[in-house]
């Protein structure tokens, strides 16, 4: 599952994003923070967290720098 949401982004990347004016208000890109989503978290939380970030993408967003949430660790302490 994860490989089919990358090859999908990255074809949406090479096609048809290339074919439209630049509208994405966040940095990194919607794709870009999709690809570094998924490789990050896997296919499911990554691919929320993709959604999630292309639902706020929008004119009425202020969008800015919005990068991929850092994986949290767990820590025993004793």
């Amino acid at each position: 599952m994860k490989s089919v949401l990358l090859g999908m982004i990255r074809l949406y990347r090479k096609y048809i994003s290339p074919a439209t004016p630049p509208s994405c208000r966040f940095q990194p890109t919607c794709s870009q923070y999709g690809l570094e989503s998924i490789e990050k978290f896997g296919a499911l939380k990554g691919g929320f967290l993709a959604v999630k970030r292309v639902l706020k993408c929008h004119p009425f967003h202020p969008g800015g720098f919005d990068p991929v949430p850092d994986k949290k660790t767990k820590h025993n302490h004793h």
